[in-house]
């Protein structure tokens, strides 16, 4: 959720540790006086930092090995048919067809002895590079012409899969000189190095969803592509209380303010389409208060009265009528559209407070939030609740000290009073750094009582860093200067499924707005600045369905999209970044998606409908 209005929730932790980088040596001792002092004076390495499926980031590292000063240098190569730089930075970087050359910026070309400089790209296709030369030289490394890294081996099968263990194998990569071992990665991280096609794998977590690939190593010691990934889940555990087989969660946040300034109502949910593409609703927010559930705005949530023309089903309200606002607008909803379920959101950003206090006594929480969520006047509107406690355990707007163990206990309590026939549903930490927000509490325990874990893979950069630099705010990877490693929606899923979380229990977050800088001379991420740019609520923040036309995307970094217009900055998700994300997510075998929210989208809902495409 993000900080629109004092309820939102935003991300504003620090974290460490990145993706693990393809690393394809294709340069290396290369000439720059003559051919014949090439293999003494400079090398060029590529690096590919990180692949989200339909995309990949890419980093060439030039490096000085001579006895002096480096001047300038250009660095060239050749992309296969399908695969090209889409954006680049601190280099030019141009092409003719196939073949892609990139100059030392004016200020990057002067490199001392032993010194290095690197610049990066975001591409399309799954092509490497061939080729290479820097400053004319051949880029050989002292290797035999044509000495190329190998293929991907065979996406893993998987066999004998017990409560702690499984055999995997596959089918061999091919070199033209010989593969020499493969890396077994798990979640993206490597578990073992072994010499043939298969790998016992222990030491698992019963009933706990993992992601297996291959990558294979040549007698030169590269590294060529990973393969396909066997998704494997280890038997026991009990029974998973996720969406049936085939379902994905698509849900959205409803944000019971939004009938105010926003102007957006429960009918917008229909007119615009979206109520018949979304399966959930967390409707955000009520408070927790003296250790209870208590309601957020009594008025918007029971008492306005709506017109016949603002109402779903074209009726209007009476005076007398027992339950009017939001709550019948949902109730009239749900009869429109019948598969439709709705949960009731609790905390936020702004009252997230009161769960230290609640959370002393779990059953008698979980008892109030019960009885107001169950309330006869309106138990039909809701089929469970939601906790958006930020952060257990951790620092948010204010800080907790409740243990690790607090939010399992709160988790068990509302399971144990809400049971199975009702959702309980968690939005839940994005911070994966080292000792950070997600180790700080014990998620994997209580998934056990969860149905799913919306994730906030978003807000990870922002304006509060008034001078920059310029980042994207829901980045899927990292990418080369990213101001923060590890802050991105791909680490925080391996680390929650490396912690024993199901895959299908967690959804990927996305968020319907921007979040901006002004003062930036610079196109591409990394830029400095001089404050927030002006959002139509806040500063720092717009919805999307207002920048599309205001500032346009016009670059693309770790699978989200920014724009620069005059001297302003933006990163948002549009329709395409979206479904590339949904199928990151299918890939992951993730729950689905959520977003936040409904009323940053278009009127026609376009980023619903990109939500719902991505994820048949």
């Amino acid at each position: 959720m993000s900080t629109t209005t004092p309820l939102r929730t935003r991300f504003r932790t620090r974290a460490a540790a990145g993706l693990t980088a393809l690393v394809v040596p294709l340069a290396a001792m290369v000439g720059l006086a003559s051919p014949a002092e090439a293999a003494e004076s400079a090398t060029a390495s590529y690096t590919k930092v990180s692949d989200w499926g339909t995309g990949f980031e890419g980093k060439w590292t030039v490096k000085n090995t001579g006895t002096t000063t480096l001047s300038t240098w250009t660095v060239e190569w050749d992309f296969p048919t399908g695969t090209s730089v889409t954006s680049a930075w601190d280099a030019d970087v141009t092409n003719s067809g196939n073949h892609w050359t990139a100059k030392n910026k004016s200020w990057g070309g002067n490199l001392a002895p032993g010194a290095s400089v690197s610049f990066g790209f975001n591409g399309t296709g799954a092509g490497s590079p061939a080729g290479c030369k820097l400053n004319g030289g051949s880029c050989d490394g002292g290797s035999v012409p044509g000495d190329n890294p190998p293929s991907a081996p065979g996406t893993p099968s998987a066999s004998t899969i017990t409560n702690t263990s499984v055999s995997l194998s596959w089918t061999a990569a091919t070199d033209d000189k010989g593969v020499k071992n493969y890396d077994v990665l798990r979640d993206g991280a490597k578990v073992a190095t072994v010499t043939g096609t298969s790998y016992n794998d222990s030491g698992l977590t019963a009933g706990t969803d993992y992601s297996y690939t291959v990558q294979a190593r040549d007698t030169a010691d590269q590294t060529g592509p990973v393969s396909g990934a066997r998704a494997v889940k280890t038997t026991g555990g009990g029974t998973d209380p996720t969406p049936g087989p085939g379902d994905q969660v698509k849900l959205g946040y409803f944000t019971e303010w939004g009938i105010y300034g926003r102007n957006y109502h429960v009918k917008n949910l229909d007119t615009s389409g979206s109520a018949g593409k979304i399966t959930h609703i967390n409707y955000s927010f009520g408070n927790v208060q003296g250790g209870k559930c208590t309601m957020g705005d009594s008025f918007a949530a029971i008492d306005k009265a709506y017109t016949a023309d603002q109402s779903v089903d074209g009726k209007a309200d009476t005076w007398d009528q027992p339950l009017r606002g939001n709550f019948n607008q949902l109730r009239k909803l749900k009869a429109k559209y019948p598969n439709l379920k709705v949960l009731w959101s609790f905390g936020g950003w702004t009252w997230s407070g009161g769960f230290t206090e609640a959370v002393k006594n779990p059953a008698a929480f979980a008892d109030s939030c019960y009885k107001l969520v169950e309330d006869p006047r309106w138990a039909d509107v809701f089929d469970g609740i939601d906790l958006d406690w930020e952060y257990p355990n951790a620092c948010g707007l204010s800080c907790d000290t409740s243990g690790p163990a607090a939010f399992k206990n709160m988790m068990q309590a509302m399971r144990g009073k809400f049971g199975t026939n009702n959702l309980v549903t968690a939005a839940i930490t994005a911070d994966a750094s080292a000792g950070g927000k997600i180790d700080a509490t014990d998620y994997a325990g209580a998934a056990a009582y969860s149905d799913w874990y919306n994730v906030m893979t978003y807000d990870f950069f922002g304006a509060w860093a008034a001078k920059g630099p310029t980042a994207p705010h829901s980045p899927l990877t990292s990418y080369t200067g990213i101001p923060q490693a590890g802050f991105n929606s791909a680490e925080a899923i391996a680390k929650l499924k490396a912690k024993g979380v199901p895959a299908k229990k967690l959804l990927l977050g996305i968020g319907f707005y921007g979040r901006g800088w002004t003062g930036v001379t610079q196109k591409e991420p990394g830029g400095t600045a001089t404050g927030a740019a002006t959002g139509t609520y806040e500063s720092g923040i717009e919805d999307y369905k207002v920048l599309k036309g205001k500032c346009p995307a016009n670059g693309t970094v770790a699978g989200t999209a920014y724009a620069h217009c005059g001297t302003d900055w933006w990163s948002y998700d549009t329709p395409a970044t979206i479904g590339s994300k949904m199928s990151w997510a299918k890939t992951q075998g993730l729950g689905g998606a959520f977003f936040w929210e409904f009323s940053g989208d278009t009127a026609n809902g376009e980023l619903v409908t990109a939500i719902n495409n991505g994820l048949k």
